[in-house]
């Protein structure tokens, strides 16, 4: 076994969760962390990660994504040492029949051609309109986002990796202590892979291995030269997505690229939404308590 899995969980959807958990190889270590789903689904919860033989946590609290990976990512480490990676995932994420094999042998394969070692990622599709996600590029003054042909052999150099898929060489995991908790959900990918850069390691994205997933409560497609992918969040989404932003910018290890970046997208998701979310009054209070909250927060890391 040299290959653990962590999903975290809360009030999934079962049929998605199956599938995933069914898709996931069966020689690997399978951990499912729940941040306190629904009373009527933890049972079913439960029972569903039994029949897979899944190491099953469940939290008294909901302690975010960050937490919750930390938590089944260390479970895994304490109960099989010798583990060479972690992959990551969220609930809503399918990886295919062979999709994480496929992604672990696409990652050697890039050591065994002399890249240096990181972490590496899928090609994620969205669920609902059949899109890429698109992989997070950076020139010396641009971020944008690539969308390789999934015929592409070659790796992606990456500025940023997306969370679910993430592979994670467990030694990479050790050396930089896991994901930063108390940034609860969003931008927890984000921060990760700034530290991963700033110590040395590489990110790559790997196009040809696709996984499905969703992103938000759902998704839309928008043109902007191609079409394009935005999530539909709830107010309490797009707190952490604020104020975890805000905190991201005083961090001395990000970007100047991405800070200049986050601050047109949030603009722009400001304005969306104050302007055409029927939901905009709860969506305006939280974006602009998300702000205060991280100018107020800690920077440290």
């Amino acid at each position: 076994m040299n290959l653990a899995t962590v999903t975290v969980t809360y009030n999934p959807d079962l049929t998605i969760l199956n599938t995933q958990l069914r898709q996931l190889p069966t020689d690997a270590l399978r951990v499912v962390v729940d941040n306190a789903s629904a009373p009527d689904l933890r049972e079913p919860l439960r029972a569903l990660c039994e029949a897979h033989g899944a190491v099953f946590i469940a939290n008294a609290d909901n302690l975010g994504l960050a937490a919750g990976f930390n938590i089944g990512a260390r479970r895994a480490l304490d109960l099989a040492p010798d583990l060479a990676y972690l992959l990551l995932l969220d609930q809503d994420t399918e990886p295919g029949p062979d999709g994480v094999q496929s992604l672990i042998k696409a990652y050697e394969t890039l050591l065994d051609q002399g890249y240096p070692p990181g972490c590496a990622g899928p090609r994620l599709v969205d669920a609902h309109t059949g899109l890429q996600h698109g992989f997070h590029c950076m020139t010396r003054w641009r971020w944008q986002r690539c969308f390789p042909p999934a015929t592409q052999t070659e790796p992606v150099r990456l500025a940023n990796l997306n969370g679910s898929g993430s592979l994670i060489p467990a030694p990479i995991y050790r050396e930089l202590g896991g994901l930063d908790d108390a940034l609860f959900i969003d931008h927890v990918d984000t921060e990760w892979s700034f530290r991963v850069l700033a110590a040395g390691h590489a990110l790559y994205g790997i196009p040809q291995v696709g996984f499905l997933h969703r992103m938000g409560e759902a998704s839309v497609r928008f043109w902007l030269f191609g079409w394009r992918v935005w999530p539909s969040r709830s107010p309490r989404r797009h707190y952490f997505l604020f104020r975890n932003a805000v905190i991201l910018m005083r961090r001395d290890y990000v970007s100047s690229v991405w800070k200049a970046w986050a601050v047109i997208k949030l603009l722009v998701t400001f304005t969306v939404h104050a302007l055409s979310d029927p939901r905009r009054k709860a969506q305006i209070q939280a974006m602009l308590r998300g702000l205060r909250d991280g100018l107020a927060a800690k920077a440290e890391r």
